[in-house]
C-alpha cells in the first residue's frame, strides 16, 4: 500500500514538473522518426500478465537508431512515457525491469518469486546493466551472452531485491539511478 501510493506521487509529481520534457521529447521523435512518436511493446508484468509499455520511439522504419534516438537512450529519456504506466498500476517506479515474453515468464522454483513484483522504471540490475545494448555488441554471440551471463545475473540481483526491498532501500536505487543515469556514475554492486 505504501509502495503505491509512493508510486503514484512519485510519478505525480515527476509528471507535473517534468511534463514539458516529456512533450518536447515526444514532439523531436515524431519528427525524427516521421512516426507518431510512441513506442509500444508488449511486455511480462506481475504475475507474469502480458501489458503494454509505453516508450518514446528512438528509430524508424530501417530499425537504425538515430542521433537524437541515441541521445535520448542514453539519457534514458526515451523511458520517460513508463510513468504513464506507473500511474495505470501496471509498472512500479522501483521493482525489476519488465522484459520480453521468453524470459521471466519462463522461471522456475524460486527464481519466479520475482514475478509477484510489477516490473519497474529502475532496479540494481537495471543499472548495472544500463549499458547491456553496448555489451551484447560486443560479444562473438550476443544472445548466447545474455540467456547465460546477463539475464542469470539480472534474476539474482532481482531475487535479492525481492528479499530485501524496503522503502529506504527503494529510495537508495532512485538515487543511484540519478547518478548513474544523468551524472555516469559506474553502478557498484552492493
Amino acid at each position: 500500500m505504501i509502495k503505491r501510493f509512493f508510486d503514484i506521487t512519485f510519478s505525480l509529481f515527476f509528471l507535473l514538473f517534468f511534463f514539458w520534457v516529456v512533450c518536447i521529447a515526444w514532439l523531436v521523435t515524431a519528427i525524427d522518426t516521421h512516426t507518431n512518436g510512441i513506442f509500444i511493446q508488449q511486455r511480462i508484468g506481475q504475475f507474469g500478465t502480458p501489458f503494454k509499455i509505453y516508450k518514446l520511439r528512438t528509430s524508424s522504419g530501417n530499425r537504425r537508431i538515430s542521433k537524437i534516438g541515441k541521445f535520448l537512450r542514453s539519457y534514458k529519456l526515451d523511458e520517460l512515457p513508463q510513468f504513464f504506466n506507473v500511474l495505470k498500476g501496471e509498472m512500479s517506479v522501483v521493482g525489476p525491469r519488465p522484459d520480453l515474453s521468453g524470459y521471466y515468464d519462463l522461471l522456475e522454483g524460486e527464481n519466479r518469486k520475482i514475478l509477484e513484483l510489477k516490473p519497474g522504471l529502475t532496479s540494481l540490475a537495471a543499472l548495472k546493466y544500463s549499458e547491456e545494448g553496448s555489451l551484447l555488441r560486443k560479444q562473438v554471440s550476443p544472445v548466447s551472452y545474455n540467456d547465460s551471463i546477463v539475464f542469470p545475473d539480472k534474476v539474482r540481483l532481482n531475487l535479492d531485491y525481492y528479499y530485501h526491498r524496503s522503502f529506504w532501500g527503494d529510495i537508495g536505487i532512485i538515487l543511484k539511478t540519478i547518478g548513474v543515469v544523468f551524472f555516469r556514475k559506474k553502478w557498484k554492486d552492493g
